[in-house]
This record gives C-alpha cells, structure tokens and sequence, in this order.
C-alpha cells in the first residue's frame, strides 16, 4: 500500500527488471526485442540512458534519456492475467520498475521521485508498441492497453545512483498538476482538444517527442481554424 503524507509519499517497488535484446518471430518475421525483462537479483546502477545490462533493439522508439526507465504498475496485473488466461511474472510488460499503489491518475508529467540513490522525473506516458503483442501472442494488446489508459509511463533521470526494489518516494509534485492519464487522455482519445494539447505543452518536463506531436497537432488545428 502506498504511504502518504501530505505531498510526500512512498510505494513499494516491487522489482527492478532488466533484459537483453533477443531475436524473436512476430507475424511469422524475425524480430528483435528487448522487451523480455527479468528482475535483478542485486542492486544496479541507473545512468542518464538507462540501467546497467538493459537493452532496447530500437533505439529511435525506446530509450534514451526521456525514456531512461520504462515503469509500470502491479496494481494492472490482475486484469491484464485475465485477458491472457495466465500468470505474469515481473517485468511481464517490459517495464524497468514495477510498482505497486500507483495507477495513472495519481502522478503527474513532471513529478520528481526519489529511487534508491537516483532522482528521476516522470517525462511522458508509454506508448505501447507492437512487441507487446508479440511476447504474449495476441495482436490487439497493445491497443487495449491504450484504450484502458493503464499505459504506465517513462522516468528520466534526474540524478544517476544505484537502484533496487523496495520503494520509491515522491520528493515534488509538478505545480501543473497533469495527471499521466489525462495526458493519454489528450494524446489518443481528445486529439482536437486545444486546450488540453497547450496545458500539457506548458509542462516543460514533457518529453521531446511528445513535445513534436502535440506541436504538430496544434499547429493543424489553428490553421484549420
């Protein structure tokens, strides 16, 4: 359960989770995927782009320092086991950090945390990808995982340290106040609401590339009048 007090708040970090990339077959064609996570059984060290001994295999779409680590929520494991018809084991959506007593309306784009020896920042929702689907062999995975808006979301790393399962601590709330789910929430289902796209653009900890999309989107809008 989650531990709050006032603005200052610890959850359990249930696992820290890490992969290589490995070869695998998605609609009958070879591909490679980093998304097959496992926990770690010592504490590691988490740099600007990431973990120590985690891979991605596209580096354009996953990783770098806006998506350093890849979290997602425990409390998301009962459903999800029920749509596939099996018990996940931690990591099972290719998340760096499993967490529990967070859900997607209760931390904002831009929230500071504190992880072990690290400080990482909440920079954008995940957008689930078609490897998703191809670990747990059903295609539309990844769209109702969208549609359900339980997407977890990406940290960037703010201070590198060493990181192990435990907890995490909320350290600062972002003043905007812009939950994850309601960004997914003008990201994929209100894509013409104007307002909501210039609130979320005004979070400067909003990550690069959903930065550019928005942007874009904006941009079309106005000149569409």
């Amino acid at each position: 359960m989650m531990e709050a007090t006032k603005e200052r708040w610890t959850a359990p970090l249930l696992s820290v989770n890490t992969g290589a990339a490995r070869l695998g077959t998605y609609k009958g064609r070879e591909a490679k995927s980093g998304i097959g996570k496992e926990p770690a059984d010592r504490p590691l060290l988490l740099g600007p782009t990431g973990l120590e001994g985690d891979e991605q295999a596209d580096l354009v779409n996953h990783g770098g320092p806006d998506k350093a680590v890849c979290v997602y929520s425990y409390l998301h494991y009962s459903h999800w086991e029920a749509v596939l018809g099996r018990k996940l084991p931690m990591g099972a959506f290719g998340e760096n950090f499993t967490l529990d007593g967070i859900s997607e309306d209760m931390v904002h784009v831009g929230d500071v945390f504190r992880v072990g020896g690290a400080t990482v920042q909440i920079s954008q929702p995940r957008v689930p990808c078609w490897k998703l689907a191809m670990r747990w062999g059903l295609d539309e995975l990844p769209a109702l995982v969208t549609q359900t808006g339980a997407t977890g979301f990406y940290f960037r790393v703010l201070e590198p340290g060493e990181v192990a399962a435990g907890e995490i601590e909320l350290v600062r709330r972002h003043p905007a106040g812009l939950s994850v789910k309601e960004a997914n929430r003008i990201m994929h289902r209100d894509k013409k609401d104007t307002e909501g796209i210039r609130r979320l653009l005004a979070v400067e900890a909003l990550a690069d590339s959903w930065r550019d999309t928005l942007t874009k989107r904006l941009a079309k809008s106005e000149a569409e009048g």
